[in-house]
C-alpha cells in the first residue's frame, strides 16, 4: 500500500531572505517594517557632499602650487648675474595682468548673483569672465610677441626661457579654468533650474575658487619676473 506525504507549504514570512539572496518584501511592496526605510542608508551614502568636492579642488591646487614653486626656486637659483642680458617686461602682460584681475572680480558677482536665484545675471557674469579669460591668454600670445620683437626667444638664455615657460605652463593651467567655466555654462542651460541647488553653488564655487589661485599664480610670477632680474 503507498502511502502519500501530505501536502506541505512553504510560509514566507515578511522581511525573511529567500535563498540566501534578496528579502522577500512587505506589504505594498515595502521593507520589512512596512515603512519603505529599506534603502534609507543607500539614500545617505549617495547624497551629495560639498565637502568632498572643495577638498579635492584643494588638493589638485596644492600639487600645482607646489610645482609652480619648486619652478620659482630653480628661477631666482638659476637667474643670470650682472653680464647677463636683460629682459623688457612686455606690455602686453600689464595688460592682462589688469585683465585676469578683473575676470576674479566678475566671478565673485556671478557667485553673488547665483546665491540670490538670479540665474540670467549669474551667465552673464560667467559669460564674462570667460571672455576675459579667452582674452587674457590673448594678450599673454602678444607679450610673447613683443618679447620676439625684441630678439628673445625661448632658448636665448635662462632669463628668457624662464619668461616663456612660466607664462606657458600658466597658460595651460588657465586653460583649465575656461573649460571650467564653459561647464558651469552649459549645465545652467541645460537644467534650466528654477531654484537653485546646492550642486550648482558648489560647482560655481569649486571652479572659483581655482580660477582665483590662478589669478593669484599669474600676479606672483609676473612680480617675479619684473623685479628678479
Amino acid at each position: 500500500m503507498v502511502t502519500r506525504a501530505p501536502d506541505t507549504k512553504v510560509v514566507r514570512k515578511e522581511g525573511t531572505r529567500i535563498g540566501g539572496g534578496a528579502r522577500f518584501p512587505g506589504p505594498n511592496g515595502k521593507g520589512p517594517s512596512g515603512n519603505g526605510r529599506g534603502g534609507e542608508h543607500d539614500d545617505r551614502g549617495r547624497r551629495f557632499s560639498p565637502a568632498i568636492y572643495r577638498i579635492t579642488m584643494w588638493v589638485v591646487l596644492a600639487a600645482v602650487v607646489m610645482m609652480f614653486a619648486a619652478l620659482s626656486s630653480a628661477y631666482i637659483i638659476l637667474s643670470p648675474g650682472e653680464q647677463a642680458v636683460r629682459v623688457a617686461m612686455p606690455r602686453m602682460f600689464f595688460l592682462s595682468t589688469g585683465i585676469i584681475l578683473v575676470s576674479s572680480f566678475c566671478f565673485e558677482k556671478a557667485k553673488s548673483s547665483l546665491k540670490q536665484g538670479g540665474q540670467l545675471k549669474y551667465l552673464r557674469w560667467i559669460w564674462l569672465t570667460l571672455l576675459l579669460g579667452l582674452a587674457f591668454l590673448a594678450t599673454q600670445l602678444m607679450g610673447w610677441q613683443e618679447l620676439a620683437a625684441q630678439g628673445v626667444y625661448f632658448a636665448s638664455h635662462p632669463h628668457s626661457s624662464f619668461f616663456y615657460f612660466f607664462t606657458g605652463v600658466h597658460g595651460v593651467h588657465l586653460i583649465g579654468g575656461i573649460v571650467g567655466l564653459a561647464y558651469l555654462i552649459l549645465r545652467m542651460k541645460r537644467r534650466k533650474e528654477i531654484l537653485v541647488s546646492q550642486r550648482s553653488i558648489t560647482s560655481a564655487e569649486v571652479v572659483s575658487i581655482y580660477w582665483h589661485t590662478m589669478d593669484g599664480l599669474w600676479l606672483w610670477l609676473f612680480l617675479l619676473l619684473l623685479v628678479w632680474k
